[in-house]
């Protein structure tokens, strides 16, 4: 048995150490918001976060997850930055087919939480390698530039990051 902390919730899960993240996460935990593309860290769906880093989790395996906390899209929203970058999302119209969002929503977030106000190449950097097959890159990049602006709003009027 390996114990998790999942969106803030200790869970534990039978599961062989070297199986990979994602597959614990939507088999065992029925947690299917992060999505595997293509198994090989290339494509960025499966992106959640480990202590606040961004990961691919097709490749990292649930015994690295242990005693670390795993924040997936199912619970992002609990976080106000969450809440902000979805809701820039949304606003922005960003998705197309979507498949691709959750892992580009992951690793937007972590994005803005180790840098609250990046520059235009800061953030196709960190993006880059998150794939997006529909190309809905220009809509991508407008959402966390809008983002970081309610960011900066909310700081101005004292609000939490």
């Amino acid at each position: 048995m390996i114990s998790l902390t999942i969106n803030g919730k200790t869970t534990r899960v039978d599961a062989d150490p070297g199986t990979p993240l994602l597959w614990v996460l939507r088999d065992h935990l029925q947690l299917t918001g992060t999505k595997y593309g293509c198994g090989i860290a290339q494509c960025g769906a499966c992106t959640v976060h480990l202590d606040g880093r961004a990961v691919r989790s097709c490749v990292t395996p649930v015994s690295m997850a242990s005693g670390k906390h795993v924040t997936t899209i199912e619970g992002l929203a609990e976080t106000a930055l969450g809440k902000t970058v979805q809701s820039a999302w949304q606003e922005v119209d960003v998705p197309q087919c979507g498949y691709c969002q959750s892992g580009q929503i992951m690793a937007a977030t972590a994005l803005l939480k180790e840098n609250p106000h990046p520059s235009e190449s800061q953030i196709s950097a960190a993006m880059d390698g998150i794939l997006c097959r529909c190309g809905t890159y220009n809509r991508i990049r407008a959402a966390i530039q809008q983002a970081a602006e309610h960011q900066i709003i909310a700081e101005s009027k004292g609000g939490a990051k």
